[in-house]
């Protein structure tokens, strides 16, 4: 694939107005949602369930692309039609999981690292011949008394940049994703400390970005938005505008004007707050590069919810959900949601 390419993926990514859909849960993550839910975690009902959420009809009017999990990018819907198929014909563009998830790193109590970079090169190739047009590596970024070292930060974005370089030689966009925690039970931080968190996160993603060659023009930003830990203390709780400020200084004092555009993931934020955000965000430009949405529960949360209830006949009624989810996120990625 050509440098052209990858470009114009990236660019359809953040087409105006749309975002991108996470269905991307390890078995393990969507059996803790399943659970919740009262739906048996079988693979039967994790391709219904993702088939659900992807062949939601006009999903396409909001939604851009779908990172899927290795399981979801090889199943085909009820009718025999492979999942990728249905949704390019939709005008989603698949994208795929490729991270093997964080492990403790050693000499570093409490900071994790992300793994997959063995035999990534391979599985990448694989993943472009089921159809995958973009991937998604997530670091993960823990901030306590004593967290986040420069060391798990350096590592971190390291892997990052070596994810991305791989997967442009594979003519696949690299979605790169540094989380930093918000809803961890020791996230206790000020919205300062998740500032300064941030910031120098992104300063080492585009220093590492630079030095492995990772064309940004081919390159989509994943990022939390700058909030105080969900167990912070009541006086360390700010307002929605001020989330979406230090969110905005951030990204302009560390993200290059070349990448082509930046989705936020939810991250513990409720269904509504993340949206919220997102439009104050969004109200607040014109921005550099386009500011959107990639989200997973605060999209799907709700039609979870309806489906587990009757899985047989409330397909129509969660889907319906899920639209409704994608059209108000959509909305807020051109600043014009309005509160119910």
């Amino acid at each position: 694939m050509s440098i052209e390419n990858l470009e114009q993926i990236a660019q359809a990514m953040v087409a105006t107005g749309k975002g991108i859909i996470a269905v991307d849960e390890s078995t393990g993550t969507i059996k803790k949602r399943f659970d919740a839910a009262g739906v048996e975690n079988t693979e039967e009902n994790r391709r219904a369930y993702r088939e659900l959420l992807l062949t939601t009809p006009g999903l396409g009017e909001h939604i851009s692309g779908a990172i899927l999990f290795d399981e979801t990018i090889r199943q085909k819907t009820k009718d025999g039609v492979p999942l990728v198929e249905a949704m390019k014909k939709a005008g989603i563009i698949p994208g795929v999981k490729v991270d093997k998830g964080p492990v403790p790193l050693a000499g570093f109590p409490g900071d994790v690292v992300t793994e997959g970079l063995d035999g990534l090169r391979d599985r990448l190739k694989e993943y472009a011949q089921l159809g995958a047009q973009f991937c998604k590596w997530r670091a993960v970024i823990k901030i306590t008394e004593d967290n986040p070292s420069s060391t798990a930060i350096e590592a971190n974005m390291h892997a990052l940049a070596r994810y991305a370089a791989l997967c442009q030689e594979a003519g696949l966009v690299p979605m790169v994703e540094p989380e930093v925690l918000m809803d961890d039970p020791e996230s206790k931080h000020d919205i300062d400390v998740s500032y300064e968190v941030h910031e120098a996160v992104l300063r080492s993603l585009f220093n590492a970005l630079y030095e492995q060659n990772v064309m940004l023009e081919g390159t989509i930003l994943k990022v939390s938005m700058v909030i105080p830990g969900k167990y912070a203390p009541k006086e360390a709780q700010v307002t929605p505008e001020d989330v979406a400020d230090a969110t905005i200084r951030v990204l302009k004092s560390c993200v290059p004007a070349t990448l082509p555009g930046i989705v936020f993931l939810s991250g513990g934020q409720s269904d509504e707050q993340a949206t919220e955000h997102l439009n104050l965000i969004n109200q607040m430009g014109p921005h550099p590069w386009p500011v959107s949405f990639s989200y997973g529960r605060a999209l799907v949360a709700e039609a979870l919810k309806i489906w587990s209830k009757d899985q047989q006949n409330n397909v129509a009624e969660a889907q319906k959900a899920v639209y409704a989810r994608a059209q108000e996120n959509g909305a807020a990625a051109l600043g014009q949601w309005k509160k119910r």
